[in-house]
């Protein structure tokens, strides 16, 4: 039986309840939720803090079994906790960045495999910090329609459109090794493009993915740039680097990738070894039938089972090293 986390919300892809107990005993993957959206909205475009709750309401629709992935049941090989969600003060910004920090803080001393699910994209900061505040050097790999690095939104420098602007500023991360891929759009300001690459982030465009000839051997070459003289890379994923057709409860960008596309990129980017991923930036509101809320579990489910394919792999060439 589904366990319950609070109210009828079930706890992610029936994931165990380790809200209350705060242990990671036998738990390999820790899924939690940041259910905040900052001051970034337009017009009526706004309920992106329901996002963690809808996500693991539709997420029980689902198993672990992914037969297009070799027959793959992830739960077979991986146990799933719930830790629940981030207390967020919705009229504090600078009080819910530091609560963000401070939770990831003691999840990062975990070593677990980490799962964030926004809320907007102004809480992927605060979470990289923590991380680099264990003394690890981090790279990242972004994967959105939008730069999100302009200096601030209203005064703001927290906002939705401002993470990867503070990211630059953080001590721990390697700007050379933050690679914006999938960008595209008019919805970019001009200056987010000079912004990256005066701080010397890569820029990998959605015609750079489109124009490569294997999306396979481009996740390896997105990873060998994020992993550069790096300790451990991030994953960072907005929902509308999805072209809106397949991504109506997300912000509303055209040409982004397919669903197909996004799936294969985040398996093969984690076959590689990512230390946790952030999925930010559905709105339940703007989507009657949950589809976006609904594939989130996909996305989930693709990453843990490239996480899965690297520790096997690590297992093989471990052997094959003792063997030698």
């Amino acid at each position: 039986m589904t366990e319950t986390l609070y109210g009828n919300t079930p706890c992610f892809l029936g994931a165990k309840n380790i809200s209350a107990t705060k242990s990671f005993e036998d738990i390999d993957a820790v899924v939690y939720g940041i259910p905040w959206e900052g001051a970034v909205t337009w017009g009526d475009y706004t309920g992106c803090e329901l996002g963690p709750k809808v996500m693991r309401l539709t997420s029980a629709r689902y198993s672990g079994y992914l037969p297009e992935l070799d027959h793959i049941d992830v739960f077979e090989h991986m146990k799933l906790g719930d830790i629940g969600d981030i207390d967020v003060v919705p009229a504090d910004v600078d009080e819910t960045m530091r609560r963000i920090t401070k939770f990831s803080s003691e999840l990062w001393k975990s070593g677990k495999f980490l799962i964030g699910l926004g809320g907007d994209h102004g809480v992927t900061f605060p979470i990289v910090k923590a991380l680099a505040e264990t003394g690890k050097k981090v790279g990242i790999i972004h994967l959105d329609a939008h730069y999100d690095n302009l200096p601030s939104h209203n005064g703001d420098q927290y906002a939705r459109c401002s993470p990867f602007a503070r990211l630059y500023e953080q001590e721990g991360v390697r700007n050379e090794s933050i690679i914006h891929t999938g960008i595209h759009g008019p919805r970019n300001m001009p200056e987010a493009g000079r912004n990256a690459k005066e701080a010397g982030a890569v820029t990998v465009t959605i015609n750079d993915i489109r124009n490569a000839k294997d999306l396979k051997q481009l996740a390896v070459e997105l990873y060998a740039m994020a992993s550069k003289d790096v300790d451990c890379v991030y994953l960072s994923i907005c929902s509308d680097v999805l072209d809106f057709a397949f991504n109506p409860g997300g912000p509303v960008d055209g040409n982004g990738l397919t669903s197909y596309e996004l799936l294969t990129l985040v398996y093969e980017i984690c076959k590689q070894g990512v230390i946790g991923m952030d999925f930010v930036e559905i709105y339940p509101q703007q989507d009657p039938n949950q589809n976006s809320a609904h594939f989130a579990s996909t996305i989930v489910l693709y990453a843990l089972a490239g996480e899965i394919a690297h520790k096997q792999q690590k297992l093989v060439t471990g052997a094959h090293l003792s063997r030698v």
